[in-house]
């Protein structure tokens, strides 16, 4: 089962697969708890919820023996231009990739129980999920042998860096094996840490109420006017941890997926067509994007928040 389920995942478009035994995160509770009582999910307060189905995944589905953990590069041929104000890479594309990755991981589900019977997978139960559940994705996927959690906690991948998207598959079967844990090789490389214009990583360990990901898309409030001084030119979600990442300047590659075309106008529009954009015309061209998770008026309340 273990091979076929990772050829599986290839052929249907996936860029990597790896599998971990479903167990308790202990170290990650640990973490978790730590984390979540210094305050820093911000005003995430999902994270808070749920806990013990997301340090294990057998509370969350139960029966669950096994996690196929499967990697989608989203790296673009094309970046926006210097001059304009940035998205983050992950919105580029026409469509939102939770969409794009629950259809591949709805086709690997139905491939494995046309082989190997409907037992595998829990009727009662989701058992797919793309960053949208209590499910530690990152820390899976390193379990998973796919790569590291790197100083920015992003899931580093040897072969193609940090820009992929992870989804996972929980399935009630035992695999003959597993694979080994991806060890960590970020050395002493602080690049990340020192790229980070609100000083919001340190110790591999993120303050959300820093991150300008968090600021510009979940964060329901205004950016702090602490923050006005060198805030860099972007406005919805933040890559400059990633961009800085050596690994990323030498391994990403663009990636091959039609499924991830982007959306043509933000290639070509200035800072002043990004203020000119009017909400119908919003609706339209990004109805089907991951942009519109932070909604218009974020966008606009973004874009006119200036250092």
């Amino acid at each position: 089962m273990y091979g076929f389920i990772k050829k599986a995942a290839l052929s249907v478009g996936f860029d990597a697969c790896g599998i971990a035994r479903a167990e308790a995160l202990d170290e990650d509770a640990r973490f978790l708890r730590q984390w979540l009582s210094e305050g820093k999910h911000g005003d995430m307060h999902y994270l808070a919820r749920n806990f013990e189905k997301r340090t294990d995944p057998r509370e969350l589905v139960p029966g669950c023996k096994s996690l196929v953990v499967t990697l989608l590069n989203y790296f673009p041929a094309r970046q926006q231009p210097e001059s304009a104000p940035k998205l983050a890479k992950y919105a580029y594309p026409a469509v939102d990739y939770h969409t794009v990755i629950k259809t591949k991981l709805r086709e690997l589900g139905q491939v494995i129980v046309d082989k190997y019977g409907q037992d595998c997978l829990s009727g009662e139960h989701q058992h797919s999920f793309v960053d949208s559940a209590p499910v530690l994705e990152r820390r899976w996927a390193e379990r998973a042998g796919l790569g590291w959690i790197g100083k920015n906690t992003q899931l580093i991948n040897p072969g193609f860096g940090s820009y992929c998207f992870i989804g996972v598959l929980m399935l009630n079967a035992e695999m003959e094996k597993y694979d080994k844990p991806a060890p960590n090789r970020c050395g002493s490389c602080t690049r990340c840490i020192d790229a980070c214009p609100t000083s919001a990583l340190a110790n591999a360990s993120m303050d959300a109420r820093r991150c300008l990901s968090y600021l510009t898309i979940e964060s329901k409030n205004e950016i702090p006017g602490e923050f006005k001084t060198g805030f860099p030119n972007l406005f919805l979600g933040c890559d400059i941890c990633s961009d800085d990442c050596p690994w990323n300047r030498k391994k990403a590659q663009a990636h091959s997926h039609s499924e991830l075309r982007p959306v043509g106008q933000i290639f070509e529009w200035s800072e002043e067509d990004w203020l000119a954009l009017e909400e119908e015309e919003f609706k339209t061209l990004f109805r089907h994007s991951a942009i519109k998770r932070a909604g218009f008026q974020k966008l606009k309340q973004n874009l006119k928040f200036k250092g």
